[in-house]
């Protein structure tokens, strides 16, 4: 869904990388993969098209965060409106 995220942190030698993955169309998602040491993160079209994809070596990821954009109901996500006794008001 649009808005979801994948950050990867890496192990660069020295100092560490931070790299982001993120669904920038409607419709798109991002998956994560781990296989054969190598972890692959890839943003993906509804019909299961790979648009792009990041593969790191598995023993230099430091950390994968997935921050998925919060599901629901659209009156759930809206903000909340502030409570009043009087109707009429």
């Amino acid at each position: 869904m649009k808005g979801d995220r994948v950050e990867i942190v890496v192990d660069a030698g020295d100092t560490t990388r931070t790299y982001e993955v993120v669904a920038s169309r409607a419709g798109r998602r991002v998956e994560t993969a781990v296989r054969r040491g190598v972890v692959e993160v890839s943003e993906v079209t509804r019909g299961g098209g790979v648009v792009r994809t990041a593969r790191f070596m598995a023993t230099r990821v430091l950390a994968l965060v997935e921050q998925p954009v919060p599901r629901g109901e659209p009156s759930e996500r809206s903000e909340e409106r502030p409570f009043r006794d009087d109707p009429g008001s």
